[in-house]
């Protein structure tokens, strides 16, 4: 064994010994990496409980965290996910690039719900922080047209809501006109059934003018008959 062979095992040797002090004096980086692992696998259950562990040791590790979120994501977790990404966009002293990376994940979560505004902000957030981000560019472009398309279709709902709307005021207007109509016509057709008076005759009027006087003539008759007739109680009738 000549030296340069002995300097190189030597020098193997110390890097694996600073690597398993290195890992065991920061076991969430062994952690983690152990979590990317089953991530990339697809056992997202795995990683989520290797991202929990890593954080028992450094509860401020920004790798676990943004990690757990792609995690809740994977597993349809969406308010969870949601929940973490937005307490990562609160700390300030990450570096411009892991805040893009934050606001890009949280525009994905808040798109899958729906949420196109919310989203097209978070993207927009996105490049802003990272100008060459080009799945950020394309998500915002998505977005923004998709939104353009929801406020059309509603706009359009809504002008269909409002023509039925008319349609159906115009219908109760031609029907109560309808019905002012037929009531008209039903009171012009009892005026046209009742008798005028200017259709009875000259001769008629007198019989019937004549026929009420002898009617009256019997009547007062009969009081005459009657008057001077004494009733018991000591009144005249």
């Amino acid at each position: 064994m000549n030296y340069r062979a002995l300097t190189i095992i030597l020098t193997i040797a110390a890097s694996l010994v600073f690597g398993e002090a290195l890992s065991q004096k920061m076991p969430e980086r062994r952690l983690v990496r152990k979590g990317n692992r089953q991530y990339e696998r697809g056992d997202f259950d795995a990683s989520l409980d290797s991202y929990a562990r890593a954080l028992q040791h450094d509860p401020t590790s920004f790798e676990a965290k943004f990690n757990t979120a792609n995690g809740q994501f994977r597993k349809e977790l969406i308010d969870k996910s949601e929940q973490t990404l937005r307490k990562l966009a609160q700390d300030s002293t990450r570096t411009d690039i892991e805040r893009s990376e934050v606001a890009y994940n949280l525009g994905n979560t808040l798109f899958v719900q729906q949420r196109l505004e919310e989203a097209l902000d978070c993207f927009r957030n996105a490049m802003r922080l990272n100008p060459d981000d080009k799945e950020a560019k394309y998500n915002y472009a998505l977005t923004k047209e998709l939104l353009k398309q929801q406020q059309n279709q509603q706009q359009q709902q809504q002008q269909n809501q409002d023509q039925n709307q008319n349609q159906d005021q115009n219908q109760e207007q031609n029907k109560e006109q309808q019905e002012q109509e037929q009531e008209q016509n039903q009171d012009q057709k009892e005026q046209n059934q009742q008798p005028d008076e200017q259709q009875i005759s000259e001769q008629e009027q007198q019989a019937m003018l004549e026929a009420i006087q002898a009617q009256e003539d019997k009547t007062q008759d009969k009081l005459k008959e009657k008057k001077g007739v004494l009733i018991r109680g000591g009144k005249n009738w």
